[in-house]
């Protein structure tokens, strides 16, 4: 009798429904100073759901020079997520941003998840494929990606992950299938863009969540679920945090649900993560006015573009050529230019680097880098770039074809060689496209724009489009 009445409780808790509840955030590119509203909204969850997973899709680091230039960089926002009870991250492509990755992880109390690296014992990069967590008795499985690029590594500077090797994201997560089955949960912290995590939950259905980054994709409440899979992603630098409901009934993920906070306009916040901040962002060096923009730049590109200018006048150079993700704030107001927006706009510690190349090769570099795609595409200076866009494409970014132009609405002269200027990570990857050769300058980009501005004292926008785009 009385094993029976064990085997019938048994069986009545082991049918019970349980929720999992997680704070998920992605691409938080160093915002610390929206760390005591994340903090605060981690506690209010924590409150109701004491074993609450906290978890990062990548790109922790990079666009805050409080953080990035810190003695150890990036010291703060590990910090930070430290204290917040982060329990996880995976790698995103501006991890590996300067060489202070494997210092980092000693500092860390959470967990570098990514299963598609492989490093050297020698790298001192602690990290793991895979890793269970039990949460009140379920066992829930996270399985990391980071993005890989064409040239068979994230989107770093090439030196930056030198020795460290990389697999595909598909051909890496079909490992771990049977991995999946000793979880009653799994969860893929994907940082490998939107698109990308779209056919992952397309052709494997054994994934319940994928929490995504890389592409600062803002998804909402009402994304449907692709193929059973719950996929979610928020823009960068938290402005907005999700809350991820999985209900797990008999070893399985019986419902799914994601609720999006804002962060930044919250009203709650954690007083000791305050000080911190605080702490972290008394620097006098940041604060030091350059120079004064007397009209706002309203646009990435319009930025992008006097940045162009900036290294063309400061190097006596013709024709610039920036990544489009060159630039890292998304506009600039009225007012004070203090070193710290510099450092935020330039943050890459790149070098500025000199290249001598044909109006033909440069055709060529802008069509092969911009990979069919507008966004994509460098942006240019000295010269005006023409891209024509296919009129079916929704997302307004399918490259048909591009022509450039100098300032005076004539053709390139394709034979002519000019003097390019760009920096170090362009340069790196133009090298192989065009088997050519650059010469550093021995000067960083942000010290160009910092000598620009100081000489001209008052900047705005020049109102020269360097990028014109039509439909065909």
């Amino acid at each position: 009798m009385l094993l029976g009445l064990v085997i019938l409780l048994s069986s009545v808790c082991y049918g019970q429904k349980q929720e999992i509840h997680i704070l998920a955030t992605n691409d938080m590119h160093a915002n610390i100073d929206a760390f005591p509203q994340l903090a605060g909204i981690a506690d209010s969850l924590r409150a109701l759901y004491p074993s609450l997973l906290i978890l990062s899709a990548g790109d922790n680091r990079t666009g805050n020079p409080i953080n990035d230039a810190y003695k150890i960089s990036s010291y703060p926002i590990v910090a930070l997520m430290n204290q917040v009870g982060f329990n996880a991250t995976t790698l995103g492509n501006h991890d590996f941003d300067v060489h202070s990755l494997a210092p980092l992880m000693g500092y860390s109390n959470f967990s570098y998840i990514c299963a598609n690296i492989s490093s050297p014992d020698e790298a001192g990069l602690h990290i793991v494929p895979t890793q269970i967590f039990d949460v009140d008795g379920m066992k829930i499985g996270i399985i990391g990606l980071v993005q890989v690029n064409s040239q068979g590594h994230p989107d770093t500077h090439p030196d930056n992950v030198e020795g460290i090797k990389f697999s595909l994201p598909t051909e890496t997560i079909t490992q771990y299938e049977d991995f999946s089955h000793q979880c009653d949960a799994t969860i893929l912290l994907s940082h490998i863009g939107y698109a990308e995590d779209v056919k992952m939950a397309n052709q494997y259905p054994w994934i319940d969540l994928i929490i995504g980054g890389h592409t600062h994709t803002q998804l909402s409440a009402d994304e449907p679920l692709h193929n059973g899979v719950l996929i979610t992603q928020n823009k960068n630098k938290l402005s907005m945090a999700t809350h991820i409901t999985l209900t797990i009934n008999n070893g399985r993920v019986t419902d799914k649900k994601a609720e999006y906070i804002p962060v930044k306009c919250s009203t709650q916040k954690n007083l000791l993560v305050d000080a911190m901040v605080q702490y972290f962002n008394k620097n006098p060096y940041y604060e030091q006015v350059i120079a004064k923009a007397d009209r706002s730049f309203k646009e990435r590109d319009e930025l992008t573009f006097m940045m162009c200018d900036a290294f063309i006048e400061e190097t006596k150079g013709e024709i610039c050529i920036v990544n489009n993700g060159g630039v890292r704030i998304d506009s600039l107001p009225a007012g004070d230019i203090t070193m710290r927006d510099i450092l935020s706009m330039d943050p890459f510690n790149n070098e500025a680097v000199e290249m001598h190349l044909t109006g033909e090769e440069i055709t060529r570099l802008l069509n092969t880098y911009g990979r069919g795609s507008l966004y994509h595409l460098p942006r240019v200076g000295g010269v005006v770039c023409k891209a024509s866009i296919d009129k079916k494409d929704k997302k307004k970014d399918r490259l048909k074809h591009i022509k450039v132009m100098t300032l005076d609405g004539k053709k390139l002269d394709l034979n002519r060689t000019y003097k390019v200027i760009t920096n170090s990570y362009v340069a790196s990857i133009c090298q192989p496209l065009l088997n050519c050769s650059y010469n550093s300058l021995n000067v960083h980009t942000s010290d160009l724009l910092i000598g620009y501005m100081r000489k001209h004292g008052t900047i705005h926008p020049s109102g020269v489009n360097h990028l014109i785009v039509t439909e065909d």
